[in-house]
């Protein structure tokens, strides 16, 4: 029998953390840009989210590879249950382990190296993966209207909040970039949002899917040939 955590409490949790989180970084790049404290640079390094390779970074990652490995056990309950759509809970979790990857060295980084762009596209990049979204969104678009309406819902909200950060502002982002920089205080604040936004998104969607595991263990564990109430 597997023992699973509530998913409301663990979704309370991850919030709270990924609320902290930003709470902790936006207040020490204010101090910093603000009264000009220099002794807090290294602290700002660490906890700031719009640095990379810090804490918030290790934990978006770890928190991207938990949605890999619950995406991967939905798929083998999926598999063994015998039900359809194994493939797009494999495709999803090789997707999610691609992007916490991605979160902890920074790949889409050299996606910019395509393009020479400017104002809001400063950040090239954003154009590929642009495209890439769009074509996965596509593909998954007949799975997604399969899922029961409470777990479609949840998945949707939590994919915009997502992609609304990581892609859409980017855009700001990158206006802001070319004109004046990355090292003031307006860049620190955009770049909150945006990840406070991915944190929120990829928080709500891993509380979906210890959910939606919960509920395929619970109906697996029943006896075959007896109703889940005992009654014969």
């Amino acid at each position: 029998m597997m023992l699973l955590p509530s998913p409301q409490r663990l979704r309370r949790g991850l919030l709270a953390t990924a609320g902290l989180l930003t709470a902790l970084g936006l207040g020490v790049e204010t101090v910093h840009h603000a009264w000009g404290v220099s002794r807090l640079e290294p602290l700002v390094a660490f906890v700031s989210l719009s640095y990379e390779r810090n804490l918030p970074t290790w934990y978006a990652s770890g928190l991207l590879l938990c949605c890999a490995l619950v995406l991967a056990l939905i798929s083998r309950v999926t598999s063994r249950a015998g039900e359809a759509g194994r493939h797009h809970w494999t495709a999803l979790a090789c997707a999610f382990a691609y992007i916490s990857l991605d979160e902890a060295v920074g790949l889409h980084e050299h996606l910019g190296g395509l393009l020479e762009l400017d104002g809001v596209l400063f950040f090239s990049w954003v154009v590929p993966a642009a495209v890439v979204v769009t074509l996965g969104g596509l593909a998954f678009l007949p799975f997604l209207m399969r899922l029961p309406p409470r777990r479609r819902g949840q998945f949707l909200v939590a994919g915009v909040l997502y992609v609304g950060g990581a892609l859409l502002m980017e855009l700001p982002l990158g206006w802001w970039t070319e004109r004046h920089g990355n090292d003031n205080l307006v860049y620190a604040l955009i770049d909150h949002v945006e990840e406070a936004l991915e944190l929120t998104g990829v928080s709500l969607f891993l509380g979906a899917l210890m959910e939606e595991l919960g509920e395929r263990v619970r109906v697996e564990e029943v006896p075959h040939g007896r109703a889940a109430g005992g009654a014969r």
